[in-house]
């Protein structure tokens, strides 16, 4: 029975790591803007996988604010609260209050429902580029990063790859410092982060998700730590409709539109 039990588990997992060596989008960071990107990609056919390095996916959304775990959503966003069943009350205006648990496992079973390929405990290493395009990422588990193990990388390619990865911008920041390249911000390169502005962040988030350099694009804080933009805090409609710009814009350009 044990080796029925390991055995299972082995081939299950090789068999969802296989089918994901090659993939339509790679999303990278599992927070609010890739949890959305990622499941509503999945939902219209294109091969999702979606790396976290975290054991658990769901980004900042998880704590709340300061581990009160509540978090605000503004009305523009309720739409995709309604779309993944997430209770909500007014509070003041256009704000309205939801339960951060509740929020972010509904985006989570969402995905998995959807089929995206989810892998977490994974750490991406670099980026392939070939032809002046991101085609990948390099990838390795979490635990050989954190222990300076020397034990090489794995490779899964993507023709689109979204860095969703929250206020580091990991994989823009891979992309910038070890390739002689231009990302389409003012400078070329990546601006970083500025101070909480709850309204400028907001609206900046969404501006900001777009294609930096062919085949990578950006969510979420990663868009605004990019673009130089500000910090928002826990409100978190601003990463929720940067999830669904993102998805949107992969799909045309996959599709050639």
């Amino acid at each position: 029975m044990e080796n029925k039990v390991s055995k299972g588990i082995i081939k299950s997992f090789f068999d969802k790591l296989d089918t994901h060596l090659e993939n339509d989008i790679i999303v990278v960071g599992g927070g609010p803007s890739g949890l959305v990107a990622a499941q509503t990609l999945a939902s219209e056919g294109y091969k999702t996988a979606l790396i976290e390095k975290n054991l658990a996916p769901g980004g900042g959304m998880w704590g709340g604010a300061m581990l009160f775990n509540k978090i605000i959503v503004q009305q523009e966003a309720i739409p995709i609260l309604d779309e993944y069943n997430i209770s909500y009350t007014h509070y003041s205006e256009n704000l309205y209050t939801c339960d951060s648990i509740e929020a972010t496992a509904a985006l989570i079973y969402a995905g998995t429902k959807a089929g995206v390929g989810f892998f977490n405990g994974i750490n991406v290493e670099d980026v392939i580029v070939s032809d002046d395009r991101v085609g990948g990422i390099v990838i390795n588990w979490l635990p050989v990063t954190l222990n300076k193990m020397h034990v090489d990388p794995l490779m899964i390619t993507a023709k689109v790859v979204l860095d969703a990865t929250g206020h580091p911008s990991e994989v823009s920041r891979l992309l910038d410092n070890k390739n002689d390249i231009r990302l389409s911000t003012e400078t070329g390169s990546i601006l970083g982060e500025r101070s909480m502005s709850v309204e400028k962040g907001e609206k900046a988030v969404v501006e900001c998700t777009r294609s930096i350099y062919p085949g990578l694009y950006v969510s979420g804080m990663a868009a605004n730590n990019v673009h130089g933009k500000s910090r928002m805090g826990p409100i978190f409609g601003g990463m929720l409709l940067s999830g669904k710009k993102a998805a949107k814009l992969i799909a045309a350009e996959i599709n050639g539109s």
